[in-house]
Formats: structure tokens, sequence, C-alpha cells
């Protein structure tokens, strides 16, 4: 590896993707992927391992969401750059990252040259957007300083996020609760949470609203 590379760890719970875009990246001539982790707490414990320049962190994952693992890597490692990977493009979930300490957020659907351009630009302590999450940014930029207020879903937590996108997706309290790891308790209090903060009285409303607003999309998938 070139003392000039650019070391990058990938983070995403889909093995497919994961190695696809490894694959891809380690043609790059500037760009060496040092290591790749399936989940947030595997990342946790391999970025002290291979103390990369930067990391590739998918959002939406089981065990720990990619939100609260990049939260907990920009405290403990200040100098390692993380860029979020959505399939989602969510003004909720570009907010939350950005705020936990992302430099960058990144669709997956993106070209690999842009993959390319972002984790360059990020190395040279940039910040990069792909063009539809600048646009949003720049929305609530602009909305804040004419003293507006935020849409409903920017109060939702990370977690509050995943149980709506199962939730309107169908998904009943013992799946969610199997699906996200905690207990069915738990993912009432949740959805009880959900409804107060947007409004709504039952799971009908919640799913029209989620719908009507860019939530969620009926087919939303990881």
């Amino acid at each position: 590896m070139a003392s000039d590379e650019i070391k990058v760890l990938l983070v995403d719970d889909h093995k497919i993707f994961l190695d696809g875009l490894s694959e891809l990246l380690t043609k790059e001539e500037a760009i060496s992927v040092v290591g790749k982790a399936s989940g947030g707490r595997e990342a946790l414990k391999l970025v002290p391992l291979y103390n990369p320049d930067i990391v590739v962190m998918d959002i939406t994952m089981p065990d720990m969401n990619g939100i609260d693992t990049t939260k907990m890597l920009s405290q403990r490692h200040p100098n390692i750059k993380i860029i979020a990977l959505s399939m989602h493009l969510d003004r909720g979930m570009i907010s939350q990252v950005l705020e936990a300490g992302a430099r960058g957020y990144i669709l997956k659907d993106c070209s690999i040259d842009e993959f390319v351009r972002g984790i360059k630009a990020v190395s040279q302590d940039l910040v990069y957007l792909t063009p539809k999450a600048a646009k949003i940014v720049l929305e609530d930029y602009l909305l804040l300083k004419r003293g507006g207020v935020l849409a409903a879903e920017n109060k939702l937590s990370p977690r509050e996020m995943e149980v709506l996108r199962l939730l309107v997706k169908g998904d009943h309290t013992k799946s969610i609760a199997s699906k996200l790891s905690i207990s069915k308790s738990t993912v009432d209090t949740h959805r009880k949470n959900i409804m107060e903060k947007l409004n709504c009285a039952n799971i009908a409303d919640l799913t029209r609203y989620a719908i009507r607003e860019g939530l969620v999309g009926l087919d939303d998938d990881d």
C-alpha cells in the first residue's frame, strides 16, 4: 500500500453490496480498502486495528445503526472522517448523521465515480453531499435562517425512524422486535412516541403522514 493512498473501512450489513463496493474501490489507485465490517459494533472494534482515514458507514443496520455508530466513532476517534451511506434520501437521517459527526452523505445508487469523488473530497477535509442531499440541507438552512421550523421527522430518533419504516411496511410488534433485537414493550413505547411527535392517532394516520411527507416510501428497502 502506497503511503499516499486513502485508507478506507467499509461498513454495511449486506455482504453482496459490501463485497461489490470493496472490489470496485480496490481498483482505484488512490484508495486502499483496509477492512470491512458487517455492522456498527464490529466497526467499533475494527477501527482501532486498521486506523482508516475514512469510514464509509451504512445508516440502517440491525445491530447498531450507523447514526449511533458514527456518533461513537466521532467521539472516540475524532481524526477519522465518516461518510454516511444510505438507500434513503431522508431529511431526518441526513440531519441526524451530520449532527453525529459524518462529513459526507452518499446514496447507494450513485456511480463509482461519485463515490470516489466523495472519498477524495472528505479526505481533503471537505464535506461531500450527494447533490440531492445537498439540496435538502440547503433548504433546511434557508428555512431556519428565515425563522421557520424544520419538519417533524427531524424530531425522530434513529431507532424511531427504523420502527416507523417497519410499521408503515405492515410489520407487527413481534416482528419489529425480532428484526431490531429489542423487546416488544420497547417497540410499543417507540410507536407511542412516534405518534405523539407526528401527531397521528393511529397506524393508518401514521402511514399516510409518513408517505405524504416523504419520510418513507412503500418501496423502501434497506
